[in-house]
């Protein structure tokens, strides 16, 4: 898909462009001196919870992980909306709302944006963020040895599916919102301490999903253990009621040849962790000796696996 645009340009003819199309990282980077880089990214989606002000904050904080999973920080964020004209105004302020005071948390700030009418409501914003060069973290960097930690549970896809059937209980929805509102700025804090040597964001393509993309583009094997895998509360009971959604099923197809699974893996958490998540927690590959630091640092963090000689094949058992 991405074809014609690396056909338009000559990458040695950008020597500062460190992060680009030549794979598929987290967001661009772009070095404009020998301490600083900037890092660019965008995202934006459809609801997926009903309040405005969630919905906007969530969008907000998914958008400036992809900073975060490089290992930066929020500079400034630009709105992007798309809003049909049968809804008020009222909500889409709550939104926008949402979204400025999530990126004031993050230290950043927004400073414009830009809106079309359309007939389902869409919010997400374009981020810059900064970083020293030295320091990026890219999807590529996980050795041999390395722990491999999560920084938030997993099933925000189920329950927010769960959700739109109206199968929910208040406090799971609660739960999975406070999740994906919650930055993975600590997250990337802590990768910067204890030295990572790679790390991505969990999102559209479920744990194993982008887990794949670390270890392919390494050219290594994560091995994932059951027992260490965390779930937010009730996720596992709306994915036996079968609240998946579609990307599920999308994500298995493109992904399953590369995955195996031992013979005590349960179905249902299979599917699980095949499953889209929405501003997920970073999976971090860090040097064991440094997984007690990085869990000091950041507090929420959990071993899901660790990493081994290979050729870019999971192992879940």
């Amino acid at each position: 898909m991405l074809q014609p645009i690396r056909d338009t340009f000559n990458p040695a003819d950008f020597p500062n462009l460190l992060v680009g199309l030549e794979r598929a990282d987290d967001a661009g980077v772009y070095q404009i001196n020998d301490k600083q880089a900037i890092i660019t990214t965008t995202d934006f989606f459809p609801p997926v919870v009903d309040d405005p002000y969630d919905f906007g904050a969530i969008a907000a904080a998914n958008a400036m992980s992809d900073i975060y999973a490089m290992g930066g920080q929020v500079l400034f964020a630009i709105n992007l909306v798309a809003f049909p004209d049968n809804l008020g105004p009222e909500i889409l302020r709550e939104i926008l709302r949402g979204g400025a005071e999530k990126v004031a948390e993050a230290g950043a700030v927004v400073i414009g944006g830009h809106s079309v009418n359309d007939k389902e409501p869409k919010y997400g914003l374009a981020v810059t963020g900064i970083i020293d060069p030295a320091l990026v973290k890219k999807k590529g960097g996980a050795r041999p040895g390395d722990v491999l930690l999560l920084t938030k549970p997993l099933g925000v896809g189920v329950v927010t599916t769960a959700l739109k059937r109206q199968i929910t209980e208040d406090a799971h929805v609660a739960a999975a919102v406070a999740s994906m509102k919650t930055l993975n700025r600590t997250a990337a804090e802590a990768a910067l301490k204890a030295g990572a040597n790679g790390m991505t964001d969990i999102t559209g393509f479920g744990l194993l999903g982008h887990a794949y993309e670390m270890a392919s583009q390494a050219g290594v094997d994560f091995h994932f253990q059951l027992e260490q895998l965390r779930f937010l509360p009730g996720a596992v009971a709306y994915g036996e009621a079968g609240a998946f959604p579609g990307g599920m099923a999308n994500n298995m197809t493109f992904f399953r040849d590369h995955v195996s699974f031992g013979d005590t893996v349960p179905q249902l958490v299979q599917d699980m962790l095949w499953t889209p998540e929405t501003s997920g927690g970073l999976l971090v590959a860090v040097p064991e000796t440094a997984v007690s630091l990085f869990q000091v640092a950041c507090a929420d963090a959990f071993v899901v696996g660790r990493v081994l000689s290979g050729s870019g094949r999971l192992r879940v058992e």
